[in-house]
C-alpha cells in the first residue's frame, strides 16, 4: 500500500502518516523527490490525502494525479480529505479527474481538523487554536482512523461525500471555487515589512516566491496553501483575504503526543 499526500500547515501530513503507520504503508509528500512513477506502479492500493478548498482537491493535487494519470489506471484508490466542518463531496470530487471506471475507490472519508486561517472575518469568530484544541481534534482523528483502518481489513467499502445530497452541496461550493482558483493565482500580497528573509521562498511548494533584487516576488502560481501566510515571521504575506493574520496556524509534532 501507498499513501501519497499534500499537506499546506500539517493537518493533512498527519492524517496520512498515521494512516500509513497504523497500515504499514510506504508515505510520501507530493512535493518529495521520490521517483512517483516507481512507486505507482509497484503498489496495487494507493491512499490519496489532501486538505479540501471549496470542496475540491487542490490545484497542486490535481495536477499531480494527472501527471500520473495512466500509472493509477486500474489501482484500487482510497480518499482522505481534512475539512474544517463540512466538504460536501470533497473526496468524490477527486474522481473526476479520472475516466469512468479507471480506477477503483474502496474507500472515502473526511476528518475534522483545526482550521488553519487566521485572517478572515467569518473565521476569526471562531477561537484561536491552542494546544489543548489541536490535540482535541488529534484524538478524535486518531478514533476514526482506527475504525477506518479496520473497515478496510475487512474488506468494508465506505464512501463518504458519494451520495447525491452531497454531490449537491459539493457542486455549490466547488464550481464557483474552480472558477475562483484561476484568479488566486496572482492573488498573492507582499507587504511592506516583508524583510526577505527567505522562510516563504524555501517552504512554497509551488516555487511561487522567489527573491529578486533584493525584493520578494510572486510568479502568479499560488495554489492558495496558506502556508506562507501561516509561517511569515512578520505576517508579510497574505493571500485572497489582504488583512494580516490574527494568528498562524501550524501542527507542531509537539502536539500530536
Amino acid at each position: 500500500m501507498l499513501t501519497l499526500y499534500f499537506s499546506g500547515t500539517g493537518n493533512t501530513k498527519h492524517i496520512a502518516e498515521l494512516f500509513s503507520q497504523k497500515m504499514n504503508a510506504a508515505c510520501f509528500s507530493i512535493e518529495s523527490a521520490a521517483d512517483f512513477s516507481a512507486e505507482i506502479k509497484q503498489h496495487d492500493m494507493i491512499a490519496f490525502c489532501y486538505p479540501i478548498y471549496g470542496s475540491r482537491a487542490p490545484r497542486i493535487m490535481r495536477e499531480f494525479v494527472c501527471g500520473h494519470i495512466s500509472g493509477l489506471a486500474g489501482k484500487k484508490i482510497i480518499i482522505f480529505v481534512t475539512q474544517m466542518m463540512f466538504s460536501g463531496d470533497g473526496a468524490r470530487a477527486f474522481t473526476d479527474l479520472f475516466e469512468e471506471g479507471a480506477i477503483e475507490v474502496i474507500y472515502a472519508e473526511h476528518f475534522n481538523m483545526q482550521q488553519n486561517i487566521g485572517n478572515t472575518p467569518i473565521l476569526n469568530l471562531f477561537s484561536e487554536p491552542t494546544a489543548k484544541s489541536k490535540r482535541k481534534y488529534l484524538r478524535r482523528a486518531e478514533a476514526k482512523m482506527d475504525t477506518v483502518c479496520g473497515n478496510i481489513r475487512n474488506g468494508i467499502v465506505k464512501k463518504r461525500g458519494f451520495s447525491i445530497v452531497s454531490r449537491l452541496l459539493g457542486c455549490i461550493q466547488g464550481k464557483p471555487w474552480l472558477r475562483l482558483e484561476k484568479s488566486l493565482k496572482s492573488a498573492v500580497r507582499i507587504h511592506e515589512d516583508c524583510t526577505v528573509c527567505g522562510v516563504c521562498v524555501q517552504i512554497c511548494p509551488m516555487k511561487n516566491l522567489v527573491s529578486i533584487d533584493g525584493r520578494l516576488r510572486h510568479l502568479n502560481n499560488c495554489t492558495v496553501c496558506y502556508r506562507c501566510v501561516n509561517r511569515c515571521p512578520q505576517k508579510a504575506v497574505t493571500v485572497f483575504i489582504h488583512r494580516k493574520p490574527r494568528w498562524q496556524y501550524t501542527l507542531q509534532k509537539e502536539t500530536v503526543t
